[in-house]
């Protein structure tokens, strides 16, 4: 058996950036579903929540997980599941693109505070400003 401990912070957003996640009950009810489900199929969210247009997640990936088929996996059925139950007025749809980075456990204690601030930490900050700096700390190439 390994033994592994691989933690990755993923963030993507609504499609366009849409608000379409526009009360914190939905919010707390997709991030519900979003920890529910991922359960049931053997994916560790260590911590998930988000704001209006976008959802951070701290996952431990398994030995046979792929940072890919974990995005696949919740965004494809959480998007579904919000259709399926009539949760937002227009079709739900989640953003293509998605960061996903490593963190070491010396940091699993701050990412988490970050993720779980969300309400308070966009109530300063946009999430375009967010994704900016995103690009900026970890060296990403914008396209």
């Amino acid at each position: 058996m390994p033994y592994i401990k691989t933690y990755i912070h993923f963030v993507w957003s609504t499609k366009n950036r849409i608000p379409f996640l526009d009360s914190k009950e939905l919010r707390q009810k997709v991030w519900h579903h979003i920890k529910e489900n991922a359960q049931e199929k053997g994916i560790f969210v260590d911590y998930v929540n988000g704001y209006s247009d976008h959802c951070h997640c701290l996952i431990s990936l398994g030995a046979d997980q792929s940072i890919q088929k974990i995005m696949q996996l919740i965004k494809g059925e959480s998007s579904f599941w919000i259709n399926k139950n009539k949760l937002c007025l227009e079709k739900f749809e989640w953003q293509d693109e998605y960061f996903a980075v490593s963190v070491s456990e010396s940091m699993l204690d701050k990412v988490r505070n970050y993720i779980r601030n969300q309400e308070e930490h966009h109530s300063k900050q946009t999430f375009r400003e967010e994704y900016n700096e995103f690009i900026a700390k970890y060296k990403f190439q914008k396209e």
